[in-house]
């Protein structure tokens, strides 16, 4: 079919459109035909969708990181304001373990003032504790107790030594102890290091306190003791009827001070109770001491232990003359040529025969008392030498008015005969006070 039938079939042919390019004496042309010109509006198209694409990520990615960087300055904000915060904290805490520090230094300043008092005391007492130890006033109350502590051991407690000090200090405290799980369900707070420290101070206080109101209350204790234990040995003397020194000191001492006193008021000094405690045992001690030393130096001793009585003091039937009269002394058995020993030191002031005593030696002990020993048949002292007690001064015999051999024994106090069997008997009884 020819394409003027076509036409006529199917209508009127599309008119193809016809681009013209001009340059100088050349034309040239381009029929554009419509799949070129669809590729060309797809080109464009294209293109349009790619630009507006890559503008709106352009946009997009401006927002984004606009976006970010935002987060990132509220981050560093955050993080800014936490060191702020952690940094006041730390000042905070640095200022708390100044001022903790402080405390527990002033704390420790304390402590170590009242262990360096103890320790001080050492020497105070060691003194005093030797005397109370010779004295025989520690370790008195349960002599016989194998759970008691021993002298030596109260020593060392009660002297207040630095090691005794740190000894009591490492001891555990019950409080300490781990409660038993099958009889209680304990669950331990949580412990600062704060808390851990004002515990250990307390237990440390409390240990020093402890050691101190221990040595306290055991001085007072040895106190009453010795003042005790003197007024035992004074009442037992007063009963034989001899004055002690230390009373008449005191008789002395009250009325000098009755005389003339004077002086401006001045308010007393602020006495420490312990410094107190050791002045008021210093001075039971030292009357203690006294009256031990004033009772070893008076005749109180047997002069014939375990030995018959023959003949006692006072009124008896005279063996020579059949008639009453007054024997001034005790008769002992003894035997021939046993030694005769000094109840007491003293210096011998006779040394010979004296008329009815036959062989006679005289002691003066002091403050008015003397001994006499007589009827012996050798003598072993002279006058003005010095014996001690139980230092033999002759043998016994039957000298003098005698009928057979004994020992005549005398106490006399100012040349006045006295009963012997008092100082004996008080000496028997003295025996647990001055041994």
């Amino acid at each position: 079919m020819s394409g003027g039938h076509q036409n006529r079939i199917f209508g009127k042919r599309a008119q193809h459109h016809v681009l013209i390019l001009a340059s100088g004496d050349k034309v040239r042309h381009m029929t554009i035909r419509p799949w070129m010109a669809a590729l060309g509006v797809s080109v464009i198209g294209l293109f349009s969708i790619g630009y507006l694409l890559a503008t709106s990520y352009l946009v997009l990615r401006d927002d984004l990181i606009g976006a970010t960087m935002a987060r990132q300055a509220r981050m560093q904000y955050d993080y800014e304001d936490r060191i702020a915060a952690l940094r006041a904290q730390v000042d905070r805490v640095t200022s708390r373990q100044l001022l903790d520090q402080q405390v527990v230094e002033d704390k420790v300043d304390k402590l170590m003032e009242q262990q360096q008092a103890l320790s001080q005391r050492h020497g105070k007492l060691d003194a005093l504790l030797d005397r109370a130890e010779s004295s025989g006033l520690m370790g008195k109350d349960q002599p016989n107790d194998p759970a008691a502590p021993s002298v030596k051991d109260q020593h060392a407690e009660l002297s207040g030594s630095p090691q005794t000090i740190e000894a009591a200090l490492s001891k555990g405290d019950p409080a300490d102890a781990t409660p038993d799980n099958s009889t209680l369900a304990y669950v331990p707070a949580p412990e600062t290091v704060a808390d851990r420290a004002d515990r250990v101070f307390s237990k440390v206080t409390l240990s020093l306190k402890r050691i101190e109101q221990d040595q306290l209350s055991r001085v007072q204790k040895l106190t009453a003791d010795a003042s005790q234990t003197a007024d035992a040995i004074q009442s037992i003397v007063k009963h034989v009827g001899v004055s002690l020194p230390v009373e008449t000191a005191s008789a002395d001492v009250a009325s000098d001070a009755d005389e003339g006193v004077g002086g401006p008021y001045v308010p007393p000094q602020s006495e420490d109770a312990f410094d107190h405690s050791l002045d008021n045992l210093d001075t039971a001690l030292t009357r203690l001491d006294t009256m031990r030393t004033t009772v070893e130096d008076l005749p109180f001793r047997n002069p014939a232990p375990g030995k018959l009585i023959t003949s006692p003091f006072g009124n008896r039937k005279d063996p020579f003359f059949g008639k009453l009269a007054l024997h001034t002394g005790t008769d002992f058995h003894f035997s021939p040529g046993e030694k005769v020993k000094a109840t007491a030191p003293g210096k011998v002031v006779s040394a010979g025969w004296a008329n009815g005593y036959g062989n006679m030696v005289e002691i003066d002990h002091g403050d008015g008392i003397s001994t006499r020993y007589g009827h012996m048949e050798q003598l072993l002292v002279q006058a003005g030498d010095t014996v001690k007690a139980g230092d033999a001064i002759g043998l016994a015999g039957s000298t003098g008015r005698s009928t057979g051999t004994h020992l005549h024994y005398e106490v006399r106090e100012n040349g006045r005969p006295i009963d012997p069997m008092y100082f004996v008997n008080a000496g028997a009884r003295l025996a647990s006070y001055i041994n």
